[in-house]
């Protein structure tokens, strides 16, 4: 197996229909107790931000209806999502709670979102407006920067699985400050997730015309590799494989990965926290999602983990 991808300096790749696995997210109800369980893990999560649009008649802001916080890794990120309002957007992440609570949200990095929203329509899906974020954050000094970014959505009835979209950063150096980039427990980058799906076969097929390019079989179900990262599809009988806990029925994003050094750093955040893992071997170890995070597990992974669900690859 080869090592995480680490070294990258670029959050967005250069060439075309090349794709980063961007960032994953959290839908949480309490945003505070979310933050405080990331901490608890052994990451410093970012202050808490509302999520805005602009406003096309040139008007105040308009809320998304949700505000997060992010883990900033060298590559890639995680992120925290609550409501901060009554929207359609909102109104979609209680819809994705009242199944489960964790992890409802896949986010792959582009070079150019809006051609990605044009190939999409293209291969069939219904597809949204294009969608201009933007928030505000600390610089590091006390002021404040921009943050913004251009999201291709489809309709929520297309990817059964969760909210899943491409997007291009427009303020990579504001996004990735330095000062983000460290955690007590040692996490250098996002490198995988993994889906549990109900039908493999259905399911392998759209993921392929979303995508653009074809899986690989893996022990779990199939693979997709991408430019940076990776993303699992596990058949329901083989939930084990990627998740050792009980789950809630398929569709569920039950796991993810997350690229380490060494796994000694986040063995002493574990014990200072008193967690223990679900499950550990060479070059991995696997720890539940507390419960203010929801339902799912994150993988620690070196260079030398031979994660169950991606042998036979």
């Amino acid at each position: 197996m080869t090592a995480p991808d680490i070294g990258s300096a670029r959050q967005l790749p250069d060439a075309p229909g090349a794709i980063f696995l961007d960032h994953i997210g959290h839908f949480v109800a309490d945003h505070d107790a979310a933050a405080a369980a990331l901490a608890a893990l052994g990451f410093t999560p970012t202050p808490w931000t509302v999520q805005t649009n602009p406003d096309p008649e040139g008007g105040a802001p308009k809320l998304t209806g949700t505000g997060n916080h992010c883990v900033m890794f060298r590559n890639g990120y995680l992120e925290v999502l609550a409501k901060t309002a009554e929207t359609p957007l909102s109104r979609q992440l209680d819809q994705a709670m009242a199944r489960y609570r964790g992890v409802h949200l896949i986010a792959f990095g582009t070079r150019d979102a809006v051609n990605e929203r044009a190939r999409l329509a293209a291969s069939g899906f219904a597809v949204q407006p294009m969608v201009d974020l933007r928030r505000k954050v600390d610089d590091g000094t006390g002021a404040e920067v921009e943050l913004a970014f251009s999201v291709a959505r489809v309709v929520p009835e297309a990817m059964e699985e969760g909210r899943i979209q491409f997007l291009t950063h427009r303020t990579e150096q504001a996004m990735w400050q330095p000062q983000m980039l460290d955690h007590p427990n040692g996490a250098e980058s996002l490198t995988d997730q993994v889906v549990l799906v109900a039908d493999l076969e259905q399911a392998n097929q759209r993921w392929e015309r979303f995508l653009a390019r074809p899986s690989t079989p893996v022990a779990c179900g199939r693979l997709f590799r991408l430019e940076r990262g990776r993303i699992t599809l596990c058949a329901a009988e083989h939930a084990a494989m990627a998740a050792p806990i009980a789950l809630p029925e398929a569709p569920v994003m039950a796991a993810y990965g997350i690229g380490v050094a060494d796994l000694t750093p986040v063995r002493g955040c574990l014990e200072r926290s008193g967690m223990r893992p679900v499950d550990e071997a060479a070059g991995r170890l696997t720890v539940a999602f507390p419960e203010a995070l929801g339902t799912g597990v994150l993988h620690f992974l070196t260079a030398e983990a031979d994660p169950p669900w991606l042998r036979g690859a």
